[in-house]
């Protein structure tokens, strides 16, 4: 891997350049555990490089303008991809009879559900990899305001960490299904 010679002035390049650390941080054991914020929620950044001069976060406050929509959906769409890359990056990476992806339960998503009502109910989330038994290609729907402190024990029991619930969820899901 080329040594960056600083900070990347793209954001593109930035993130992927995050990812790749993260990806060679578990390749290479430093650590089990990373996270990797796309944009916080009250971020003003914008966009120019896919077409979206305004800020991010007022985006989200669309009041069901569809231009706002429009523009919102191409800042989660991008950032999708940009997530896509970092799961083709640990798809690429042999490990222990599979890939880095494989030995992986890697959480992808936002803290809310709606940014115009401030929701952190029903959040659209992203799990991939196959760690502790996942089973992956699935939609899984969950009772209205299921906490998300249920998919993470859940998480932590697939990977070996035994827990009954955490934070303010009151139970697990079945992953495996």
């Amino acid at each position: 891997m080329e040594k960056p010679s600083g900070i990347p002035f793209e954001y593109t390049d930035y993130v992927k350049l995050m990812f790749d650390l993260q990806a060679i941080a578990f390749q290479a054991d430093l650590t089990r555990v990373t996270t990797m914020m796309l944009g916080r929620e009250g971020s003003v950044r914008t966009y120019p490089e896919i077409g979206v001069p305004d800020p991010h976060h007022p985006l989200t406050h669309h009041r069901g303008h569809p231009d706002f929509i429009e523009k919102i959906t191409k800042i989660n769409t991008y950032h999708v991809e940009l997530f896509g890359y970092f799961l083709g990056k640990l798809q690429s990476m042999a490990e222990g009879g599979g890939t880095l992806l494989d030995h992986s339960a890697i959480l992808y998503g936002s803290a809310l559900s709606d940014g115009k009502a401030h929701s952190n109910f029903d959040l659209p989330l992203v799990l991939a990899g196959r760690a502790g038994g996942l089973r992956g290609g699935r939609h899984i729907a969950v009772e209205a305001k299921t906490p998300v402190c249920n998919l993470f024990a859940s998480i932590l029991n697939h990977v070996g960490v035994a827990v009954e619930k955490f934070g303010d969820g009151d139970g697990v899901l079945d992953l495996r299904g």
